[in-house]
């Protein structure tokens, strides 16, 4: 059988780290190719392209660098053959790179991004594994037009639907809301259901002016307003419960709005959708009543993700309202 072409993105993360020996600490280290070199067996599965995009630690990576990434990869898919995309990454902001490439990556192959939990100078280093799982995805058939997807420790997510649930456990992966799509055994890839919901955002430009607030026990309207007059381009807020907030911060909210801020609701819960089923003060009917958005099932940094997204493309509330809520 020949080979499929698979291009290896590597853009830094614990998978590329090791021990530091002055510090003690895990810093990132390996290039691509240097990577490979221990991994010689990937070789023999598929036909490998290199892109090394960088060695970002996590929290390095900025929605400006995702965007870039995925016009890279775009370039790269548009002249070349390739059957599939394996991209390594820091697992701390993960989900906010899959997510936004995600939205912006139109394409049928399967694209799949996996870290690791591990360094490599640590003896149960999961990177290898991983990498292995995600290519194996690449070569099963029924990956084809299921939008990105998360690979680690065995189990594949949609990029739209996985959280990072642990600090520090191999395990930490999960989609919260509707369980994984799928997982990979000794290289045997099965599915058991599709994304939920699979979108595109055609858009060139990206909109990074965009505040995440969550809310508290007794918050006031100050990080609101102090976002309001600092000319924030958007707000996402992680409300109570089903999405609710308090009288207080309501005002904040309304301040925000009646200055043409978009500002979109999600719930600080690890798990459920938002709704606006209370009728009290700050409760989610008012909330929608004033123009608040409602995001459906989105965590907090994937509401941003998608904003700041949406921001670059359009700016009229009714076309933001319709991207989030249909």
């Amino acid at each position: 059988m020949k080979k499929k072409n698979i291009l290896l993105v590597f853009t830094g993360g614990t998978f590329s780290m090791k021990i530091d020996e002055k510090t003690g600490g895990a810093v990132p280290y390996f290039s691509g190719n240097d990577l490979m070199q221990l991994m010689p067996e990937i070789y023999e599965l598929v036909n490998v392209t290199i892109f090394d995009f960088g060695k970002y630690p996590g929290p390095h990576m900025t929605p400006e660098l995702m965007l870039t990434l995925s016009k890279k990869i775009k370039d790269r898919l548009n002249k070349n053959g390739f059957d599939g995309v394996v991209i390594t990454h820091g697992t701390d902001t993960l989900e906010e790179t899959a997510y936004l490439l995600d939205l912006t990556l139109d394409t049928p192959i399967p694209v799949v991004l996996t870290g690791s939990m591990k360094n490599s100078s640590e003896p149960d280093w999961d990177g290898p594994a991983n990498l292995k799982d995600s290519i194996a995805i690449c070569l099963n058939a029924n990956s084809r037009n299921l939008g990105v997807l998360v690979c680690l420790n065995g189990e594949i997510n949609a990029a739209s639907e996985v959280t990072k649930t642990h600090t520090d456990d191999i395990e930490t992966f999960h989609s919260l809301d509707f369980g994984a799509l799928g997982f990979v055994q000794s290289g045997r890839v099965i599915f058991n259901r599709l994304p939920r919901k699979l979108e595109i955002i055609k858009t060139s430009k990206i909109e990074t002016n965009v505040d995440l607030i969550k809310c508290y026990a007794g918050m006031d309207a100050k990080f609101f307003k102090y976002s309001a007059d600092t000319n924030v381009a958007g707000i996402v807020v992680e409300a109570m419960g089903v999405g609710n907030v308090p009288p207080k911060a309501f005002e904040g909210i309304k301040y925000a709005v009646e200055k043409n801020i978009p500002v979109v609701l999600v719930s600080r819960c690890p798990a459920g959708e938002t709704l606006d089923i209370y009728g009290y003060p700050g409760a989610g009917k008012w909330l929608h009543e004033l123009g608040v958005i409602f995001s459906d099932y989105l965590n907090g940094q994937k509401a941003r993700i998608k904003l700041m997204l949406a921001l670059g493309k359009m700016k009229k509330q009714k076309e933001l309202k319709k991207v989030f809520e249909g």
